[in-house]
């Protein structure tokens, strides 16, 4: 049986005055999913979370979220309600205590005061921001601000996420942190799209992805069958003897494609056409041939290698 989709497009376009951003897009993530927007800049990614906001009126197309047509009018209160948006550069009210400024997002969203001071607690837990409940946003350091604002975003308890380009600016370790919170978030249910440029966050985080490129959504799939269509196999090999006599006996197996020196390492990054059994016939084939390997790792090319492989494959 086919999941229920939270999120289903139909030809949606976005057009400004004669620049169209978005080009009948059809968009499908079933619920519960975490959906990577990739793309480069102007590409469109932010336009169509926009419209899945319910922040930016469709020139044509329809939405649907859960079922349900999503439109800008009157129509649907409460499918709106039911969204949480976080957009890449909103404001936060520096001069509020965080306490504060939740609850001022909890009387917007109608939060009664029993139910809001529970989920104020909730929702602070889960940024790992409790012991700044009485500190002023000013205070806080960018990580802490980013997590503020994914708490105002689901105070309401939204069935979809919608986060643009949510650790812009983040250090590795808020950026962790917030990987971790949005881990947590799915296994509760939660639907969530999520646009940005660190590929390896998206790679860690997401079950499918979405490519958009001048308004065009190029590519959609599940990651594993992405990996599974376009990652080559790539072998990382190191050795005490010398590289020359590693690569003398690399030229003797038809699986091998190419490879090169790593600069850093030293290491050789062999491209490699075979599969798993292939990869332990090659160990087997080189530790016969006498070659001293130190290291012998199989890997597949990451999202970042098949993203800039597409964006060459559309350009030619």
């Amino acid at each position: 049986m086919a999941k229920e989709l939270a999120i289903d497009t139909r030809a949606l376009t976005k057009q400004y005055d004669r620049h169209i951003a978005v080009h009948e897009v059809d968009l499908q993530v079933e619920a519960g999913e975490v959906y990577g927007l990739i793309g480069p800049n102007g590409a469109g990614k932010t336009s169509l979370i926009r419209m899945l906001a319910a922040a930016e009126e469709p020139t044509t197309g329809e939405i649907y979220i859960n079922g349900d047509r999503l439109l800008r009018d009157q129509s649907n209160p409460a499918l709106k309600q039911r969204l949480g948006y976080l957009p890449d550069d909103y404001p936060l009210y520096e001069d509020l205590t965080v306490w504060d400024y939740l609850d001022y997002f909890g009387r917007l969203y109608n939060l009664r005061q029993v139910k809001r001071r529970q989920r104020l607690q909730e929702v602070l837990e889960l940024v790992q921001l409790t012991h700044k409940r009485k500190s002023l946003i000013a205070t806080l350091s960018r990580g802490m601000k980013q997590r503020l604002s994914l708490a105002r975003t689901i105070i309401h308890e939204p069935i979809l996420l919608l986060l643009d380009e949510p650790v812009s600016g983040l250090d590795p370790i808020a950026r962790m942190q917030f990987r971790q919170i949005i881990k947590v978030l799915q296994e509760a249910g939660m639907t969530i799209l999520i646009s940005s440029h660190v590929l390896s966050d998206l790679a860690e985080l997401c079950t499918s992805v979405g490519i958009m490129e001048l308004g065009y959504l190029v590519e959609s799939a599940s990651l594993s069958a992405l990996y599974q269509r376009l990652s080559r196999q790539q072998i990382f090999l190191a050795t005490l003897g010398s590289l020359e006599d590693l690569q003398a006996q690399l030229k003797n197996y038809p699986l091998v494609e190419d490879w090169e020196v790593m600069p850093k390492t030293g290491h050789l990054r062999v491209h490699f056409s075979g599969g798993q059994e292939d990869c332990a016939q090659l160990l087997r084939s080189l530790i016969a041939a006498g070659i001293p390997l130190t290291e012998f790792h199989c890997a597949p090319e990451d999202l970042e290698t098949i993203f800039l492989k597409l964006g060459h494959q559309q350009a030619s």
